[in-house]
């Protein structure tokens, strides 16, 4: 009860003690509170270096209690001492803050891109994002392409989750179908879910994306490579044309709880990308990259479904794949 004032529980208890005993010895202590003569030696440098205990004026060599109403009264009025100090050092450091801010915005060179702000390497933009974070108020929209979520990564995004989540903020999130694989980053999203997250997920994604309350969006400079690099835009028309391009996806993808359903052709939504992809000419590696899969994974249900089509090239696989009703003409 009194451990704000510095007094431990062993503390508190030998003080009590003390009080009501104040003749008895460490041995008497120890035998009545239940502890070991080391506890109640711990217990009395404690009250001593509080001023909890001062030398007896009867008897030399000992040491008396001294009376809550005085002891106590004199560590809350310090610890109010302390306080205040803290908060004078508080509004300081904030001072000094401010000042440093100004200094460091007046040193930055003028944007001659008012609508956008290139952050370069993973610090500037974990930076960004931390403070996008703390400034969200209404809702963040991300669209997250790499597939199933690394452990580590997935730890490092709970306590901004959280904050989030604690401030009402609505999230909604899409993932690659790929996630569904996942061990961890299921866990991660039932957990997200239970807090209130919304997730979805869809066979491909155009692009990395966070969207925070419609008025800033924060994109890679290069989709290969999202650490390089990225752009924070926040021009009305691009935000616009952004936010329109969540919501459709959003409302196309699939929610996490809904299992996955064969079209009148008999493919999944992952299958159908993967033809299209096919007919597009990709190559394995790059249809890995875009559902979010190993090379071997995309060879394999490349592989399935030239095999269904009873393709030879992948060439053959686009025209049978038109001629089956798989695709339309124009892919």
């Amino acid at each position: 009860m009194l451990k704000s004032l510095g007094l431990d529980s062993i503390a508190e208890a030998v003080y009590r003690a003390l009080l009501a005993q104040p003749r008895d010895g460490v041995a008497e202590l120890a035998e009545r509170l239940k502890i070991t003569p080391e506890q109640v030696r711990q217990g009395l440098d404690t009250l001593s270096e509080l001023a909890l205990l001062r030398p007896s004026y009867d008897r030399e060599g000992e040491l008396w209690p001294v009376s809550p109403e005085v002891g106590l009264e004199l560590l809350m009025a310090r610890q109010q001492a302390e306080l205040a100090a803290h908060h004078q050092r508080l509004e300081e450091s904030r001072e000094a803050a401010t000042r440093l801010i100004a200094d460091y915005a007046a040193m930055r060179p003028a944007d001659p891109h008012p609508n956008s702000e290139l952050l370069n390497g993973i610090d500037q933009i974990r930076d960004r994002l931390a403070a996008l974070t703390r400034e969200t108020r209404e809702e963040v929209m991300t669209f997250a392409p790499d597939g199933p979520q690394r452990p580590e990564h997935i730890e490092a995004a709970k306590p901004l989750n959280l904050d989030l989540l604690d401030r009402g903020v609505r999230m909604r999130t899409v993932y690659l179908n790929s996630a569904r694989n996942s061990v961890h980053t299921l866990e991660y999203v039932s957990w997200l879910s239970r807090l209130g997250g919304q997730v979805r997920t869809v066979p491909t994604l155009p692009t990395r994306m966070i969207v925070v309350d419609r008025t800033t969006a924060v994109i890679p400079v290069n989709s290969d490579n999202s650490a390089e690099g990225a752009v924070v835009l926040t021009g009305h028309g691009t935000l616009t044309a952004l936010c329109a391009l969540f919501d459709s996806v959003w409302h196309s993808a699939r929610p996490l709880n809904e299992e996955s359903r064969a079209d009148d052709q008999g493919l999944t939504d992952q299958q159908s990308m993967v033809v299209i992809l096919l007919a597009e000419g990709h190559t394995d590696e790059t249809i890995a990259k875009r559902l979010g899969v190993s090379p071997r994974t995309a060879r394999r249900l490349a592989s399935e479904l030239m095999t269904r089509l009873g393709a030879r090239s992948r060439f053959e696989a686009g025209v049978r794949a038109v001629q089956n009703g798989w695709l339309s003409d124009d892919h």
